[in-house]
């Protein structure tokens, strides 16, 4: 009897595709309406002061203005100052 198996099988030959998760822009940096900020899984941003958070836990910008990072109480916070003002 034969102890090993016929060819052209493989244990380990699958691979996930990335996700593209992280920061999309930074703090500074100007964005559009619409625009991503960050790609998370889970909440480990949160959204502030004219931003708001997909089902997917992705933050995106509802205003034009300028990406601002803050910590409030171990909370990572991110808003978007208006340029207008």
């Amino acid at each position: 009897m034969a102890k090993k198996k016929a060819a052209g099988s493989l244990k380990n030959g699958r691979d996930s595709i990335s996700k593209r998760l992280g920061i999309k822009k930074f703090d500074g940096q100007s964005v559009k309406s619409g625009n991503i900020i960050l790609r998370q899984k889970g909440t480990k941003f949160f959204p502030g002061i004219n931003v708001k958070i997909g089902k997917d836990y992705t933050i995106y910008s509802i205003l034009k203005g300028v990406v601002s990072y803050n910590k409030i109480k171990n909370k990572r916070i991110i808003n978007v100052i208006n340029e207008n003002k």
